[in-house]
């Protein structure tokens, strides 16, 4: 894998092989020393045009988890804001010969515009409406831990579908993992207007409405909204799993009382974000030059399984790759 630039680049067998490596990597995170030499001497690069806080602090605790050397751009106050291109931008810190550029940016396309300007390998962290690959491979993974396997599963997006690179990239994943997906946007999928059905649903998955990519108003208001669309103690049944990508809007899309809750998986996506974005930068930089996983015919446990056979009980059977390629010395030197 070259790049990462949108989720339809990954088949179904290599959205296994990613999951899989980042419940290796979940061992990392439980150590004393939470550092592994996979990346000792890469160089990767989070470029960002749009706030963020758990995206870019999940690539940029990855990358050094793997002990890459790590540079920060934000647009605001470089010289963007004196009026330089996407491309000049791309160019200059170019020259510093990144191995990898995380890119995020409010314009659909440009993750595989810089693609073509630059050698390094280019992750797409979000472009505009378009897509948001990471965040559905975290969500795979957050979902396997919580279910262990996702076929056959109802899947319930809710929400800003229109204005969501989130739900572009999920409705592809969670397909292509096997599970039916019900939402109200996009076409190719079960399409709902009320939360009639809401309880049929195995997993809702909450989207904020999102007033900074809207040009005209959707809504008559934020209040009405909510009183449609929010998801709350009466409209979830307890046996649901409810997921949100962030920020959220707290009382709009979802009441305090279900996000507090414990069927709340918003936390799990969080942790998830460091260990697959891991897997993700480890596939682009380091993967070509590993031996290639083995598929033995048996998926990830939950978390609740592994607990019982023990830490990394399930690691050998999902992956081929040799602990020292990876993980180095158990001290995390």
């Amino acid at each position: 894998m070259r790049h990462l630039l949108s989720i339809e680049d990954l088949d179904r067998d290599a959205i296994e092989r990613i999951v899989a490596r980042a419940a290796r990597f979940a061992e990392v995170s439980d150590r004393e020393i939470k550092k592994v030499p996979a990346l000792r001497g890469r160089m990767v690069l989070n470029l960002f045009y749009e706030a963020s806080t758990r995206t870019r602090s999940s690539f940029e605790l990855a990358a050094k988890r793997l002990s890459a050397d790590v540079v920060n751009f934000a647009a605001t106050g470089s010289s963007v804001e004196k009026g330089e291109s996407l491309k000049d931008t791309v160019l200059t810190l170019s020259a510093h010969k990144p191995d990898a550029i995380v890119l995020r940016t409010p314009w659909a396309g440009a993750a595989e515009l810089v693609s073509g300007w630059c050698s390094a390998a280019i992750v797409n962290a979000g472009d505009g409406k378009h897509e948001h690959p990471t965040q559905a491979l975290l969500d795979v993974y957050t979902l396997r831990e919580r279910l262990g396997a996702i076929d056959g599963a109802s899947i319930w997006i809710v929400g800003d579908v229109a204005h969501s690179r989130v739900a572009r990239s999920n409705i592809i994943a969670f397909q292509r993992m096997g599970a039916s997906v019900t939402v109200a946007g996009p076409p190719g999928c079960d399409v709902r207007y009320t939360l009639a059905e809401l309880p049929s649903a195995d997993v809702v998955y909450a989207l904020r409405m999102q007033r900074e990519r809207m040009s005209e108003t959707w809504v008559p208001s934020l209040r009405e909204y909510a009183a449609w669309y929010q998801l709350n103690a009466g409209r979830l049944t307890p046996r649901q799993v409810l997921m949100h990508p962030g920020p959220v809007n707290r009382g709009v899309e979802l009441s305090g009382e279900v996000l507090d809750s414990p069927q709340a998986a918003v936390t799990a996506q969080v942790e998830a974000g460091v260990v697959v974005r891991m897997a993700v930068l480890y596939e682009l930089l380091a993967g070509a030059s590993a031996p290639s996983p083995r598929r033995r015919g048996r998926q990830i446990a939950p978390a609740s399984d592994r607990a019982r056979t023990g830490p990394g009980a399930e690691l050998s059977d999902a992956e081929g790759v040799p602990d020292a390629a990876i993980f180095g010395m158990q001290d995390g030197a």
